[in-house]
């Protein structure tokens, strides 16, 4: 099997791919990622092994709306001041999962990570899909994300379904992670967003990485 190169504009095609439990790779507000649906186990468990990537590492997901979140996770307070104020944008939020979402999402955790990517393209797919979905970067385990989608297809050539040349991704530095299941809330991983701005929205203190 090869995989297809195929053009963002070709959306339809793309969000087809993902409802029929196919694996996609295509550019974020990041690097590529390469993205399933979240609630299909079987497509995830696909996605696993086509990286290459370690059951026990959870998979972030993402949606295209606030109101998505509950499909797979359930709201704390301050979801709600953070998505107001940071989503779309480079901001993982981390919530207690729902049973709808397969624990394999989660590497068998109770707990997800949540995002509204700050990406025109990615928008318009996750509102198109009407669905969350698994995403994760385009490389196999161990190696660079990448960059490009002929960086992404030497490396998942056969392994995913299709790939969007969407042109290089921005890179850029990763998003910042705050976990609200914990008291006081804490930075998991340090990003664009400083806990300074967290711990204002908020209006309380949030704990950096330990």
């Amino acid at each position: 099997m090869h995989t297809l190169l195929v053009h963002p504009s070709d959306v339809a095609r793309i969000a087809q791919c993902l409802c029929e439990s196919g694996l996609a790779v295509f550019p974020t507000d990041t690097v590529y990622g390469i993205a399933t649906l979240a609630q299909d186990e079987k497509a995830v468990a696909r996605l696993f092994a086509a990286k290459g990537r370690d059951f026990r590492a959870a998979l972030p997901v993402m949606v295209a709306a606030l109101d998505n979140v509950t499909s797979v996770a359930l709201p704390l307070p301050g979801l709600d001041t953070l998505a107001e104020r940071f989503w779309p944008g480079p901001l993982t939020i981390v919530l207690p999962k729902t049973p709808a979402l397969p624990s394999l999402v989660t590497g068998g955790g109770n707990t997800v990570g949540v995002r509204i990517p700050d990406h025109p393209f990615v928008l318009e797919l996750l509102r198109t899909v009407g669905l969350p979905l698994a995403v994760t970067s385009a490389n196999l385990s161990g190696r660079s994300p990448a960059m490009t989608a002929l960086e992404a297809l030497a490396q998942l050539d056969g392994r995913v379904d299709l790939i969007v040349d969407g042109g290089p991704a921005p890179g850029g530095v990763p998003s910042t992670v705050i976990d609200l299941t914990t008291h006081p809330p804490r930075v998991l991983r340090a990003g664009p967003i400083p806990a300074a701005d967290l711990s204002a929205a908020l209006g309380r203190q949030v704990a950096g990485p330990s």
